[in-house]
């Protein structure tokens, strides 16, 4: 339900607010890039409460905050309202996803929250995809006027998520044993329960947070730099870039559930690593038609299809078992503060990507893949430490 409504104004929302608000597609961006940075603390708020009240209070408040601010969308006229509507929205899913992710050990089977958050994945997907063939369909017959329509049906998309979640009953209580989380050994944990020192005393878990923001970093290659570095850095047909992003996410939706399934058999840590391998070869391949620039076009496409391809895998292998270990890794008491630093990393990735890769690929065109390939390199290594406690390695 949230993916599909998502999906409905996913591409569109720079087009609404040019449309609905007669700003210019500058005054657009600005606005909702400042509504964006308004919204960045908002998973520190999410993870005190979801430390006071539990994660599914989180996640339900989370979809009737979104609903609120994407009814907005349909008031807004000048710059500042498009921001702080656009604040509220970002400010939503911030929460939702710092709650969301502690909600899949209490549904699943213990030990299978891997394939679960590779089947959410898969089904994410599906549902943006479906969203915004709907919105293109609607668009192209009736107008961009129905883009007002498509809003207000988002909105109730939240609005029914909000109550699918409240009716919701979990197959195990937060902190019981068999939900693979975390144990608090001593008093520690509950005595720190309410501060942030746990957190930045945990150095397994800030490594975690180190590594999803390289994957971070690199997720955003497809909405920021993709489409600018195929058509004007290489001059390559303006087919390119939707078609690669079409391949992304028809294998993501298709192919996540059996390729996680057939990871799970081993440890999450040597399967991010795994990943991050996969990714730097991905950005290498991503560079090469650098060399090549005159080149034939149907030479540029197929190593640009590759390198999607081996992002997309590398997508794949990461996002569950990073996801995976985001849980297990956090402690039953304070989880709610561990899952705003997961998520802050999600924030500040998110934010600082346009500006990093951008400013690279302008200064000269190789340097942004330069810098993926090395992060992904760099955490490597890191993986192996990212074990949780119950399922520390063997030394080798």
């Amino acid at each position: 339900m949230d993916s599909l409504g998502t999906g409905l104004v996913f591409a569109f929302t720079v087009v609404y607010f040019t449309h609905a608000t007669h700003l210019s597609l500058a005054e657009v961006g600005a606005a909702l890039t400042v509504g964006n940075l308004l919204a960045l603390p908002a998973p520190a708020l999410g993870g005190v409460l979801m430390d006071r009240h539990g994660p599914k209070a989180v996640v339900v408040t989370a979809n009737l905050v979104c609903a609120a601010g994407f009814t907005a969308f349909l008031l807004v006229r000048p710059a500042w309202q498009v921001s702080l509507a656009y604040c509220v929205v970002q400010a939503g899913i911030n929460l939702y996803w710092t709650a969301a992710r502690s909600l899949v050990p209490l549904a699943g089977v213990p030990g299978e929250e891997r394939l679960w958050f590779g089947f959410i994945s898969s089904l994410r997907n599906l549902g943006i995809g479906a969203g915004a063939a709907v919105s293109a369909v609607t668009t192209a017959l009736f107008g961009p006027d129905s883009l007002y329509v498509l809003v207000a049906a988002n909105a109730g998309t939240f609005l029914c998520a909000a109550a699918l979640f409240a009716t919701w009953r979990p197959a195990h209580a937060p902190g019981v044993p068999g939900t693979s989380r975390r144990p608090a050994s001593d008093g520690t944990a509950a005595r720190l329960r309410g501060s942030w020192r746990a957190v930045l005393t945990d150095g397994r878990y800030l490594l975690l947070v180190g590594a999803n923001l390289a994957f971070v970093l690199a997720q955003m290659v497809p909405p920021v730099l993709l489409a600018v570095y195929v058509t004007e850095t290489l001059h390559a047909g303006e087919w390119i870039p939707g078609a690669l992003l079409v391949v992304n996410t028809a294998v993501v939706a298709v192919v996540t559930p059996a390729v996680t399934r057939r990871a799970a058999r081993h440890r999450p840590q040597r399967v991010i690593a795994g990943g991050f391998l996969v990714g730097a070869g991905a950005f290498v391949l991503f560079a090469a038609p650098l060399a090549w620039r005159e080149g034939p076009g149907w030479t540029v496409a197929g190593v640009l299809t590759a390198a999607m391809l081996l992002f997309t895998l590398s997508e794949i292998l990461s996002s569950p078992a990073l996801n995976e270990l985001s849980v297990a890794c956090a402690p039953a008491e304070g989880d709610g503060r561990h899952q705003a630093a997961f998520q802050l990393s999600w924030s500040v990735g998110g934010a600082a990507a346009p500006v990093v890769l951008t400013t690279l690929l302008s200064r000269r065109p190789v340097l942004p893949w330069l810098l993926l390939a090395v992060l992904s390199m760099l955490a490597v290594p890191a993986a192996r430490a990212l074990a949780p406690p119950d399922r520390e390695e063997p030394p080798s």
